[in-house]
């Protein structure tokens, strides 16, 4: 699995990253882009996600 930097590098790189994130409620992504150094991988960017949306359900 190959780090990135942050996560628009990931984004930079990864297409697939960057439509996952685009596809995700407005208020995940706001928490995730606040903390976009912390997301170096799709994995991480992957779970980040899922953790904020499991406060949903």
């Amino acid at each position: 699995m190959r780090k990135y930097h942050d996560m628009y590098e990931l984004f930079r790189y990864d297409r697939q990253a960057k439509a996952f994130y685009d596809k995700l409620p407005d208020y995940v992504r706001d928490q995730i882009a606040t903390r976009a150094g912390g997301v170096h991988s799709m994995e991480s960017l992957r779970d980040y996600a899922e953790n904020l949306l499991r406060w949903d359900e």
